[in-house]
């Protein structure tokens, strides 16, 4: 039993989860690594190969790396308790109108709590992957902040971790930048891996085609949506759409409508197969309101708190004052913010440390 502890590493096949497991077997930690199935991408009718953590050969080189630094290496399908949470919501927040965050999902609810059951099973006290985030404590708290690389920060998407997975967590990434991570896979003599690109898409859906995916897990969903209008703020009809699911707030491409001059999504209404559509200066907004709040650096989000409140992944995020309104939180931005959409995650920020975090309930206060 190695003094530092075990620990039960992620591995995707990918360059940052081998070297996190690389890391944590140099610092000393017994290591076992987990490599986990969510998603055959053949079963949703896709033609695409399957690419990405899934894929066989990502299994073969988190394998790989098992061997050769002589720990053990576990595949664990969680295919069922993925497709049942994850993309049922997925479905479920599109067919409502909402734009969902499903890698939010499948961090906190998913990924996190089926590596805490096998780290149980397995004797492990601690979890690592290879995000690229801090864990900090203070005040008897644990809590998310950013990263050392800016560039690739993941504090965002943690927003919903729990205490206990903070407390047993470990990101050795934190204090690295990519091109240092590169490195160190470049001089373990993982040459190929330091070269490896990386995967931005949905894993369940690989070719970016969401729409298309909606149409394999909804039967009959273009006979169900077909028809819908096209409306400006003021009610006006201004054509017709292909169903309300198909759009997202702040989407200005491949609208099929021809205005003159250039028009945005600017709400959803599920109820009427309606697509309001306006102009950029029609997408800003003062305010919101956040619900399913999971607080991190304080037992409750204090009312009258000022943070920076990030509303998507690349988001730079904005000053806002928080009102903590029990179930949800009232954010009032400080400048207006453009695109707004509700089923994404907010985050709130105090400097780099993450205060908490929620799902856009709707686009005002």
């Amino acid at each position: 039993m190695s003094k530092k502890g075990k620990v039960l590493v992620a591995m995707s096949g990918g360059i940052d989860s081998t070297v996190t497991a690389l890391l944590m077997h140099e610092a000393g930690y017994e290591v076992i690594g987990i490599t986990m199935k969510t998603w055959d991408y053949a079963n949703s009718g896709g033609n695409k190969k399957e690419t990405g953590c899934c894929s066989l050969d990502s299994i073969n080189d988190a394998r790989k790396v098992s061997v050769d630094l002589g720990f053990h290496h576990f595949i664990v399908d969680i295919r069922e308790e993925f497709g049942n949470y994850v993309i049922d919501n997925f479905v479920d927040e599109y067919m409502a109108g909402r734009t969902p965050n499903p890698c939010v999902l499948c961090n906190t609810h998913i990924k996190w709590e089926a590596m805490l059951r096998r780290a149980d099973a397995l004797d492990c006290e601690f979890i690592a992957t290879g995000h690229y985030a801090k864990i900090n404590q203070e005040n008897g708290r644990y809590f998310i902040s950013k990263a050392k690389d800016l560039h690739k920060d993941q504090s965002y998407v943690l927003w919903g971790l729990s205490q206990e997975c903070m407390a047993r967590s470990r990101f050795p990434l934190a204090d690295l930048t990519k091109p240092e991570v590169r490195k160190i896979a470049y001089d373990r003599g993982y040459v190929d891996l330091s070269k490896k690109g990386e995967s931005y898409e949905i894993c369940f859906v690989p070719d970016n085609d969401y729409r298309g995916f909606l149409r394999r897990q909804v039967n009959g969903l273009d006979a169900k949506v077909a028809g819908g209008n096209f409306v400006a703020s003021n009610g006006e009809v201004l054509g017709q759409h292909k169903g309300y699911p198909f759009y997202t707030v702040g989407q200005r491409r491949g609208l099929g409508i021809a205005m003159g001059e250039p028009v945005y999504v600017k709400e959803i209404i599920p109820e009427t197969n309606t697509v309001v559509l306006g102009k950029e200066n029609e997408l800003f907004r003062n305010g919101m309101t956040v619900g399913q709040i999971n607080t991190l650096k304080y037992e409750t989000i204090p009312t009258g708190i000022e943070s920076t409140t990030q509303i998507r992944y690349n988001d730079p995020g904005t000053l806002s004052k928080l009102t903590n309104n029990g179930d949800t939180v009232g954010v009032e931005f400080y400048a207006n913010v453009k695109g707004v959409a509700p089923g994404q995650s907010a985050v709130f920020y105090e400097g780099d440390d993450v205060i908490g975090g929620g799902i856009i309930q709707r686009s005002e206060l």
